[in-house]
C-alpha cells in the first residue's frame, strides 16, 4: 500500500479521485469504481501497490501486438481491478474480484489474490527471461492505468534497464496523469469497446476520454486498436463504419485494428460471435485501414 497520487481532500475526510475520468468521490473506508484506491481517514491509498495477480512469458502477439517487435517475447504481468463495468469481461476474476468476495475487506480480499512483487522485482524477474527473447513487460490482463503508482515507478526502471513497456488497456484515464506517465511507454493496445457513448454508457463509462487518449498516444508511442465484436451490441454496419472512418483519420491507416470474438463470459450469456460476423467488418475496415486482424476464433 502507498499513497495514492492524483486525488484533492475534501469535508468531512471525503477524498475525489481524479486519476480516471469517473472522478470518485470517495467516504471515509470506501474504495473508488476502480476497487483498488481506498480512503483511509481522509487521505487515498493505492492498496494494491506492489502486489500483482499474474506473470507470464507470452508470445507479444498475444497482447495482441502484431505490427510491434513480432516474433518476440514479453514478460506479462497483471494486478487486480478495473474501473468500466463490461459484463461479458473474460478477466473477470481478476478484474472484478468485488464479484467473488461481496461485502469483504478489498485489501483482504487483494492479500487472497495477489502475491508481493515490488517494482525492482519485477524487473528482476523480466530481466531473467532475455534469453528467451523478452524484450519487456506487458501490463495487461486486468486494467493496468488504474495500478498507476506502480506502473509508473515498474516503467521507469524498465527503460533504465533498456526493457520496453507495453499497456494493454481500456484506455480510460485522465490527461494529466497520462500524460505523466506516457513517456516510458513504448506500445500500447487500447480496447475501443464500442463506438457510441450508449455503448460506453452500459459499461459506466464514456467514449470521449478513451478516443482523446488514443489520439495522444499516437503521437509518442506505437498504438493498435482492439474491438470485440458483441453479437447485437456493436456488430451493425454503422458501428463498424464509424468506428473504422475515426481511426483513419486520426489515428492513421496504417494503425492495426484488430476484430475480437466475443465469448460469453461473466454476467453475459449471448452465444459466440458468429465468425461471418468478423470477417464482414474486416471487409468493411480494410477499405480504410491497411491491417485488419481476426482474434479468437
Amino acid at each position: 500500500m502507498i499513497a495514492a497520487q492524483y486525488y484533492e481532500k475534501l469535508d468531512e475526510n471525503k477524498v475525489r479521485c481524479l486519476l480516471c475520468p469517473h472522478e470518485c468521490l470517495i467516504h471515509p473506508g470506501r474504495v473508488g469504481i476502480c476497487y483498488i484506491r481506498q480512503n483511509i481517514k481522509g487521505s487515498l491509498y493505492a492498496i494494491s501497490y506492489g502486489r500483482v495477480s499474474a506473470t507470464h512469458l507470452d508470445p507479444i502477439e498475444k497482447k495482441p501486438l502484431f505490427h510491434y517487435h513480432p516474433g518476440s517475447a514479453i514478460f506479462s504481468v497483471s494486478g487486480i481491478g478495473c474501473n468500466l463495468g463490461c459484463p461479458y469481461c473474460q478477466n473477470w476474476e481478476l478484474a472484478h474480484p468485488q464479484d467473488m468476495f461481496r461485502k469483504q475487506d478489498p485489501r483482504k480480499v487483494i492479500d487472497k489474490l495477489t502475491r508481493e512483487l515490488l517494482p525492482e522485482q519485477l524487473i528482476e524477474e523480466a530481466l531473467k527471461y532475455k534469453p528467451e527473447n523478452n524484450i519487456g513487460i506487458a501490463y495487461t490482463y486486468n486494467e493496468p492505468l488504474i495500478w498507476f503508482e506502480y506502473l509508473l515507478k515498474a516503467a521507469k526502471l524498465a527503460h533504465e534497464h533498456n526493457l520496453k513497456n507495453i499497456i494493454v488497456t481500456n484506455g480510460y484515464l485522465n490527461e494529466k496523469p497520462f500524460a505523466e506517465l506516457l513517456p516510458f511507454i513504448d506500445a500500447m493496445n487500447i480496447d475501443i469497446k464500442g463506438f457510441s457513448n450508449e455503448f460506453y454508457h452500459r459499461l459506466g463509462g464514456k467514449l470521449e476520454p478513451v478516443l482523446r487518449l488514443a489520439k495522444r498516444a499516437k503521437r509518442q508511442c506505437h498504438v493498435e486498436i482492439t474491438n470485440l465484436l458483441i453479437p447485437g451490441w456493436n456488430t451493425d454496419d454503422r458501428h463498424i463504419t464509424e468506428l473504422v472512418d475515426w481511426i483513419a483519420d486520426n489515428l492513421g491507416s496504417d494503425t492495426p485494428l484488430h476484430f475480437s470474438r466475443y465469448f460469453p463470459a461473466r454476467k453475459l450469456a449471448l452465444p459466440p460471435t458468429p465468425i461471418v460476423v468478423l470477417k464482414k467488418a474486416q471487409q468493411i475496415a480494410l477499405e480504410k485501414l491497411n491491417y485488419v486482424h481476426l482474434g479468437n476464433i
